[in-house]
C-alpha cells in the first residue's frame, strides 16, 4: 500500500482513473471546469493501481476537494485521504474546506457529514448547466434519483472535530 501525495509520475493514471469514474478527464464544479489530474491532491495504491483519490484546487484562500473516489468499500480510504487534505489545509493556515456534490449522492451526504462537513448552498439546476458543457453527466444518478442540483458541503477547520473517521 501506498497512500501519498499525487506526483507527477502519477497523472496519465490518474487521467484514465477519473475519466473511468467521472465519464471525462473533465469535471465540473459551481460552473467550472477543472482537469483533476493536473490538480493536487492525495492517492493510495495498491498492486499497482489506484484504489483511492482526492484531487483539490487551493483558491480564494480556502481548499477545494474537486473529486473524492474509493474502490474498495469498508477500508477506511475515503476517510484517510479526506484527513490528509485537512491536515494538508491546516498546514498551509487554510480555515475552509468545501465541495460539491450532486443531489443524489445520499452516500456522500453521511460522509461529509460525519467527518463534520455542513450543508452551506443548494444550486439548484446547476447539473443541467454542466451538462451542456459536459454532456456525459448522468441525468439519474443513485437510487434512479434525477441528477439537477449541485450540493455544496463546507467544513471550518478551527471547529473540526471529527466524530466518525469512517
Amino acid at each position: 500500500m501506498s497512500r501519498r501525495r499525487i506526483e507527477d509520475s502519477d497523472r496519465e493514471a490518474i487521467a484514465r482513473f477519473i475519466e473511468e469514474h467521472w465519464h471525462s478527464r473533465l469535471v465540473m464544479s459551481r460552473g467550472r471546469r477543472y482537469f483533476p489530474h493536473e490538480q493536487e491532491g492525495f492517492i493510495e495504491w495498491r498492486d499497482g493501481r489506484i484504489v483511492g483519490l482526492l484531487t483539490m484546487a487551493y483558491e480564494d484562500e480556502a481548499l477545494q476537494v474537486l473529486t473524492l473516489n474509493s474502490t474498495l468499500e469498508g477500508e477506511r480510504i475515503g476517510s484517510s485521504l479526506m484527513l490528509m487534505a485537512i491536515d494538508d489545509a491546516r498546514q498551509r493556515s487554510i480555515t475552509r474546506i468545501w465541495l460539491t456534490t450532486t443531489n443524489d449522492n445520499m452516500r456522500a451526504f453521511g460522509f461529509y457529514q460525519r467527518l463534520g462537513f455542513r450543508i452551506v448552498q443548494v444550486n439548484v439546476g446547476a447539473v443541467d448547466e454542466a451538462r451542456k458543457v459536459k454532456p456525459q453527466i448522468p441525468e439519474v444518478g443513485q437510487g434512479g434519483i434525477p441528477i439537477h442540483d449541485e450540493v455544496v458541503f463546507e467544513l471550518r477547520i478551527e471547529a473540526y472535530t471529527c466524530e466518525d473517521d469512517t
